[in-house]
């Protein structure tokens, strides 16, 4: 199989000095798609397991068969090569399936957050021509109110319980029939799960399409500079690069072992770095639609997991944890990415990891989803600075540039971060300025990604985060964009103006707050309110919510008249 070659100039990464012995700077990468290096795996490991879900492991050949029924149903259902079909559901069996089952056929997986407010998911379906929709039967009712704006044809629904182990099956059953969803009756359109599989059976011919690396796999779903929700477009080839550069970087990813995948499919930190990567190395992945902090340690304790992959506010949920002294001793590596971990809480994971019999210490790391969500990494015990987020992957280069310049900044000296190497997308869909925005050709002849983030890098290559340069919010590692929520406030007819900001939280690191102008002669009112809440609910998703909505008569400003975020941000500070 032909395979390809990157970044064959060391001398510009000063950094691979720091690499550990035996870490290869450059890497050979398969020309093929995530399937394809998927059942390369299952044919190597066809006993080792794929996956575990509450309790029901399914090895590596029953997963490839498993993908290879979903591929037959997809095909019996009209899907073609290139189609995109839209998978809107949390990290379970079903999900992960049809995310490999799409790229089988050709087809291209669009995922989107289950929780989205109906015009996201509407926005999603419409910018990709989806035909076909995957879901979750809790969010029908939201697909159904905005299905006559769509092309969807189909809409595939599976249940919460649908792939757990009998017993528990039976007993999610029992204790859920309150909450059970009720299906619209005579609705062609709808299509169970179970009635989705049971239609492998009548599909007969070829399902496999051959897919090159440089062909679309997946859309991912992050926001631009305007704050608009952009369609990530990501390759075989950056998906599968980022899972060979992770093997590389971190010794412990050997098969057999197992990974606690608690992160959601539909994030880049969670289908490629929790995912993706653990498969590709032979691994297993603990999958965890829905984490509750409460009950963390149980399923540690249950599942003995030897990685944990989180944002920091997971590391924050572990502490809280009453766990015995050797109930972390299975964990074998820790990774942090998503936000920043600061040197208080890193410090407090390791103890925490030590006190209760593991070896590891946590290890920060960085990337965005538009470099497929992870680039650099510490090596352990190297947390060396407030902000370190270590050393760039192989064939992975980083450099500062002055902003809003091409100009390289100096060693130490504060600037934009620029990726470039081969998990760098492909581009934002049907957006070509806010592509050319993010991906530009340099005098070097390298297309650069441009972060927005500053950080500078070291003497020895060590790269350190500082700050943002968009006013991002960043809650439970979720990005949320003020500007789009301010939009929405602002739409109702009462609103003059609307300002939201970050505001710290003891668990989610920072919540949405939004302070709130009204147009002269309308006062506060719990009507106004109420309304105001409500849009944000019918448009907004449940993750991106203010926590707070405030009143004001005016609003801060700096000297040139532009509202001053630093003064509103202060006072939260002081209270």
């Amino acid at each position: 199989m032909k395979k390809k070659k990157f970044g064959r100039h060391k001398e510009d990464r000063i950094w691979i000095n720091k690499y550990k012995e035996g870490v290869r700077a450059n890497l050979e990468y398969p020309d093929n798609s995530i399937a394809d290096a998927l059942i390369s795996v299952a044919q190597k490991y066809p006993e080792y397991y794929a996956y575990e879900y509450f309790g029901k492991k399914v090895t590596f050949r029953q997963f490839i068969e498993q993908i290879k029924t979903v591929s037959k149903c997809l095909k019996n259902y009209g899907v073609e090569k290139d189609d995109i079909v839209t998978i809107c559901m949390p990290t379970m069996p079903e999900a992960i399936c049809a995310v490999y089952a799409v790229n089988l056929i050709g087809a291209v997986s669009n995922m989107v957050h289950p929780l989205s407010s109906e015009e996201e998911i509407k926005d999603c379906i419409n910018k990709t021509n989806s035909k076909i929709l995957i879901t979750l039967d809790m969010t029908v009712e939201k697909v159904l109110n905005i299905k006559q704006g769509t092309k969807l044809q189909k809409i595939i629904v599976a249940n919460p319980d649908s792939s757990l182990p009998p017993l528990k099956h039976y007993l999610y059953k029992i204790t859920n029939y309150k909450k059970k969803v009720k299906m619209p009756k005579n609705d062609e359109d709808i299509v169970l799960w179970s009635k989705f599989i049971n239609s492998a059976s009548d599909y007969i011919g070829e399902y496999y399409e051959h897919k090159k690396s440089s062909d679309l796999a997946v859309i991912l779903y992050s926001g631009g500079t305007t704050g608009t929700p952009k369609g990530i477009m990501l390759s075989n080839l950056n998906i599968n690069a980022l899972a060979l550069e992770a093997h590389e970087m971190i010794d412990q990813t050997i098969p057999g072992n197992s990974v606690l995948s608690a992160l959601p499919i539909f994030h880049g930190f969670g289908l490629a770095v929790s995912i993706h990567a653990p498969l590709l190395c032979g691994m297993k992945c603990i999958l965890l639609p829905k984490f509750n902090a409460k009950k963390f340690g149980d399923i540690i304790k249950k599942t003995k997991p030897n990685f944990l992959v989180g944002v920091p506010t997971l590391y924050e949920a572990l502490l809280k944890q009453k766990l015995k002294k050797n109930d972390l001793k299975c964990v074998e590596a820790v990774i942090s990415g998503g936000d920043i971990l600061t040197p208080e809480l890193k410090k407090k994971v390791d103890n925490y990891l030590h006190e209760h019999g593991s070896n590891a210490t946590i290890r920060p790391g960085y990337g965005l989803t538009e470099a497929t969500a992870a680039t650099c990494l510490t090596n352990e015990n190297e947390f060396t600075v407030e902000g370190c987020i270590g050393v760039p992957f192989p064939d992975t280069y980083f450099k500062i540039v002055k902003i809003d310049t091409h100009e390289d900044a100096m060693i130490n000296e504060d600037g934009e971060i620029c990726i470039s190497g081969p998990t760098i997308m492909l581009g934002y869909l049907n957006d070509e300025i806010e592509t050319n925005n993010a991906l530009r050709y340099h005098d070097d002849g390298k297309i650069w990604l441009h972060t927005g983030d500053v950080g500078c890098m070291l003497e020895d290559g060590t790269i350190v985060f500082k700050q943002r340069i968009k006013r991002i919010i960043v809650s439970s590692g979720y990005n949320i964009y003020p500007s789009y929520i301010e939009n929405i406030i602002c739409s109702h007819k009462d609103v003059l103006t609307c300002t939201v900001i970050g505001v710290p939280h003891p668990y989610k690191g920072q919540v949405a707050k939004a302070y709130i102008v009204l147009k002269d002669g309308k006062e506060e009112s719990g009507k106004i309110r109420k309304e105001i809440q409500e849009l944000c609910k019918k448009n907004i998703s449940k993750y991106s919510l203010p926590t707070e909505y405030e009143f004001r008569k005016k609003l801060p400003t700096t000297v040139v008249g532009k509202v001053s975020y630093k003064e509103l941000e202060k006072e939260n500070k002081n209270n």
